[in-house]
């Protein structure tokens, strides 16, 4: 799902009042490309088309040959089985694709994807993975080679946890490393509460982003640690692995703050599920609170 593909409608409402009115289109009438275990169908007109949209209405700022895009993605996956992709075979690549760097706006996540798309949706000057060139068109595709005939594995790719060198598993492996070397100022990381191992040390953030941050060109890592409205409410700023998370960012000379219920994350819940009874109050009221304030050292 990328936030990119929705056209926003001219109307008299405010800023905000769009944004959310974009969310409800991205989060109801536009599904996701789905494969049926193998590469997703149409892979080559998803890619360029994205990697056209990109520079031509996403980030007109940008140059770049989306045919040629194309051919050196092909050639990284193509040649190979679908378990035998290393990260340096997209270098080529990626190396022509250009990327922003807007300090105070990067925004990391784990287990918190439909929560980031809502709030990167509705806030602006938030900058994501996914906003970046890379991100953009490979979003939420699957793809694999195969070693008996030249071209795409359409039948059946192998699952991440099977595959130490999935080929999609590899080129978000790139791209999440370059993302976090260039991140600077302020920056968000957004984790599931409701979850055992909100930060856990072998995804891609705990694995890959937290290492490539650099403390000389990151202010503060502002961490939100958000729940499910009805729980289970398994991890806090204070509770569980996040205070691991808390431990390194220290150790490695970070600042830092965490928040837990941050107001306009609890609202995009109750926009999703606006009869919940946590939800149940009135807008005066909801508008007043502040959930926990922020820690930090």
């Amino acid at each position: 799902m990328i936030k990119g593909e929705v056209v926003a409608m001219e109307t008299t409402l405010s800023s905000t009042a769009k944004n959310v009115f974009v969310w409800f289109i991205v989060l109801f009438c536009c599904g996701g490309w789905k494969s049926e275990g193998g590469t997703t169908p149409n892979l080559k007109s998803i890619v360029i088309g994205r990697c056209y949209n990109y520079i031509m209405l996403i980030n007109p700022t940008f140059s770049c040959d989306c045919e040629e895009v194309w051919r050196l993605f092909e050639e990284a996956v193509v040649p190979k089985s679908s378990c035998s992709n290393q990260v340096k075979d997209y270098q080529k690549m990626l190396s022509i694709l250009p990327q922003n760097s807007p300090c105070h706006q990067f925004l990391f996540w784990s287990k918190t994807r439909w929560m980031m798309e809502a709030y990167t949706t509705l806030m602006e000057n938030v900058y994501t993975l996914e906003d970046t060139l890379v991100g953009y068109v490979f979003n939420q595709l699957d793809w694999c080679g195969h070693l008996q005939h030249t071209g795409f594995d359409f039948e059946s790719c192998p699952e991440w946890s099977t595959c130490p060198l999935h080929p999609v598993y590899s080129l978000w492996r790139q791209a999440s490393q370059h993302f976090a070397e260039t991140a600077c100022g302020n920056i968000t990381v957004l984790l599931n509460g409701s979850i055992a191992s909100a930060f856990n040390r072998k995804s891609m953030f705990g694995s890959v982003e937290l290492n490539g941050l650099n403390p000389s060109m990151v202010e503060y890592v502002n961490i939100k640690v958000v729940s499910n409205l009805r729980g289970p409410f398994i991890e806090s700023c204070s509770l569980g692995s996040v205070a691991e998370l808390i431990q390194i960012l220290q150790f490695r000379g970070f600042k830092w703050t965490c928040t837990d219920n941050d107001l306009t994350l609890k609202l995009l819940q109750c926009v999703q599920s606006p009869q919940d009874p946590s939800c149940q109050m009135c807008s005066s009221s909801l508008l007043q609170t502040q959930g926990s304030p922020p820690i930090g050292p």
